[in-house]
Formats: C-alpha cells, sequence, structure tokens
C-alpha cells in the first residue's frame, strides 16, 4: 500500500457501527499480523481464522463510548491499522484506561501509520473518554518497548517470563504507561 495520503482516523465505539467489511477487515489485518509474527494477542502462527473471528466480534460486542472503542486507521479508504482502548468503568480505577491489540497491516509498515495511531488513541482518550493516563503491556523481545518509547510511554515494571510462545522461549511482559495524557 503506498500513498501520498495521510491516514484517516475512524472511531468505533457501538457494535451497530461495524459494517461487514469493517468487521472482516479487522479480522483480516489481525490474521496477517499475528501470521507473520506480530505481538497482537496471537503468539502462535498460523492462527486459527475462527478463534481470531470470536475475539474480534468479542470485542466489537464490548463497544461503548465510555468503555471500549476501536480506533481504526485508513489509508486511501482501506484499513492500515487498528487498536482498541479500554476502561474499567469502577470509579477507583476509572480515570485510566487500557491500549490493546495494536497492529498495522504489513503494507502499511514503515509509514508512520503506527505513531499516528498511538498518538490518536492518546487524544481520544484524553478528550473523548476523559482519561488521564493509558497502560499497555508489550510483548519483550520485539523492540515494542523502543517503538513506545519514542511516543512517551514509560516502561514501569515487567512480569519476567511470563510470555511462554514455545518450549524454552519465555518473554518478559512490558508493562508501560503514557501520563499525563
Amino acid at each position: 500500500m503506498t500513498s501520498s495520503n495521510a491516514p484517516g482516523f475512524v472511531q468505533l465505539t457501538h457494535p451497530h457501527e461495524i459494517s461487514a467489511a469493517t468487521r472482516q477487515s479487522l479480522i483480516d489485518c489481525w490474521i496477517e499480523v499475528s501470521d507473520a509474527g506480530g505481538a497482537a494477542g496471537f503468539p502462535f502462527s498460523p492462527v486459527d481464522p475462527h478463534e481470531v473471528t470470536a475475539a474480534a466480534d468479542l470485542i466489537i460486542e464490548g463497544l461503548d463510548p465510555q468503555r471500549s472503542r476501536l480506533v481504526i486507521a485508513t489509508v486511501d479508504g482501506a484499513l492500515a491499522g487498528w487498536l482498541n482502548i479500554r476502561r474499567d468503568p469502577h470509579p477507583v480505577v476509572a480515570h485510566w484506561g487500557t491500549v490493546h491489540h495494536v497492529q498495522t497491516r504489513l503494507a502499511a509498515r514503515g509509514q508512520g501509520i503506527g505513531a499516528a495511531l498511538m498518538n490518536r488513541a492518546r487524544e481520544a482518550a484524553r478528550e473523548e473518554m476523559g482519561l488521564e493516563q493509558l497502560h499497555l503491556a508489550a510483548r519483550g523481545g520485539a523492540g515494542l518497548e523502543d517503538f513506545y518509547s519514542r511516543l512517551g510511554w514509560k516502561e514501569i515494571g515487567r512480569r519476567p517470563g511470563a510470555l511462554r510462545l514455545s518450549p524454552g522461549d519465555d518473554r518478559d511482559e512490558i508493562l508501560m504507561l503514557l501520563a499525563p495524557l
């Protein structure tokens, strides 16, 4: 996907806003990224499309303007990447949210889509959800902490060996924080 166009962004906050085509694009992206070794929630390649579909449907069913939203990046009208922002509504923790499933299509890599998507998520979390902080967990050994650090995220801890990708391949789960938004 080569384009001189800057990415556009769409936020989806209700299940009924997801068209069949958008749903399929989300699933296709997730399968593509996971099968390429991306740290997007399915560590074992090749992924089972039925499992990815079920996971995507759970995210879609849980969409709610204050609790969960999808942020989708598009280039020339096609999905280039997406992520999910969630918050727990309990009053003690309602001031912060979490970012999940950050991913960009392979053809869109190297064009700044991931960084733009994360910046748009920050803006949406602050301006539209009223959040003060964002948290995420990243897979160690994939260089993700460097990507997020360049965007202002700080490592706040690690769970050593928490992610077992295969026998003998345990990775740290890196906990990161973006605050203030």
